[in-house]
């Protein structure tokens, strides 16, 4: 087998290393307990904790920027996008647009911040007689410098929206990938936020979970030759790609335009595929701006502190909805969806 069809295997950390047009991707994974009237978790269970910055798993879970609720407080965004993909669990959002929603157990939040918005994202614990598990990955998109101005929009992906693919391999182990973006044969993901890089089809963005019965293998087809293309290995127990092992809690680059086969252990294994055709355009980082100069930097932070980005228009930092809210989306348009 051509080992060269696999490069720069690394283990995963909190904070995953992507390829562009990707900047980077969080595992979350948070044993929550049950939760409070307040929806966070009993207040003597934060003894002992950095409460602001608690970003280590004391008791299996974080509480991350929130000193009630666990999450990340009204905070800024310019020149890039954020999709989160949530597994297990909820997320309360609220902007500085007016628009807020609940999403969770499947559903994912594509925001295009484009030209700054501030927003919070909260993880309420909306169970109080059991745990409140949290799993969720945000991938962060870069935007191309054309488009780091488009006004800010976000787009809900329901999970009842998102489509799986499955198939049997030869020995009749499934093999399911969900689509949040791109194609895999004849079944497409929804439209992306209309001014992503990905809307482009031409731009091969792919973000799949991939789940692979014990045992199973499977054939990753191939896309064009330019194309970035990284396999996160995030659960399971042991995995080969192109006949290379690849340790569970590892990723793997993956050369496109050939074919790649994969074969499973002895337990179910789930994937994280990210792919696109790269921006390749200068990338400035500072904190939650990510531009394409110093000096556009430099403007985005005077922006935010003339702006606020339009304001908060929440009675808290860390706004969270009624705990009998379900599933639902409000945009800053005013249009509503309940699920």
């Amino acid at each position: 087998m051509n080992k060269q069809l696999i490069t720069n295997i690394r283990p995963l950390g909190f904070t995953w290393q992507t390829q562009d047009p990707f900047l980077f991707c969080v595992h979350h994974q948070d044993s929550y307990p049950a939760g409070t009237g307040e929806m966070g978790p009993d207040p003597a269970l934060l003894k002992g904790r950095q409460i602001g910055q608690d970003f280590t798993p004391k008791d299996g879970w974080r509480m991350y920027h929130g000193d009630t609720v666990p999450g990340f407080p009204e905070h800024p965004h310019r020149g890039f996008e954020t999709v989160t993909v949530v597994l297990e669990g909820f997320v309360d959002h609220s902007d500085s647009h007016g628009a807020a929603g609940r999403y969770g157990v499947g559903d994912v939040q594509w925001m295009t911040a484009g030209s700054g918005l501030q927003h919070a994202e909260m993880f309420p614990l909306i169970h109080r007689d059991r745990p409140n598990p949290l799993e969720l990955f945000q991938i962060w998109l870069n935007l191309p410098g054309r488009s780091k101005f488009v006004e800010p929009h976000y787009k809900m992906l329901w999970a009842e929206d998102i489509p799986t693919r499955r198939e049997l391999d030869p020995s009749g182990k499934e093999i399911a990938v969900t689509i949040i973006a791109g194609q895999l044969h004849e079944v497409k993901a929804p439209a992306p936020a209309p001014d992503s890089w990905a809307e482009d089809s031409a731009n091969e963005v792919a973000i799949w979970l991939i789940q692979l019965e014990a045992g199973a293998t499977w054939t990753l087809p191939p896309c064009s030759p330019e194309i970035h293309r990284s396999l996160y290995f995030y659960r399971g127990d042991s995995l080969k790609l192109a006949g290379i092992n690849l340790d569970h809690y590892h990723s793997a680059d993956i050369v496109a335009g050939q074919s790649v086969p994969l074969e499973n252990g002895q337990e179910t294994t789930f994937l994280l595929l990210l792919q696109g055709k790269p921006i390749a355009e200068p990338v400035e980082q500072h904190g939650p701006f990510v531009m394409n100069s110093k000096e556009e930097i430099n403007q985005a932070i005077a922006d935010y502190r003339t702006t606020r980005f339009g304001g908060w228009p929440w009675p808290r930092p860390d706004h969270i909805h009624p705990r009998e809210s379900g599933r639902f989306a409000l945009y800053a348009d005013g249009r509503r969806e309940e699920k």
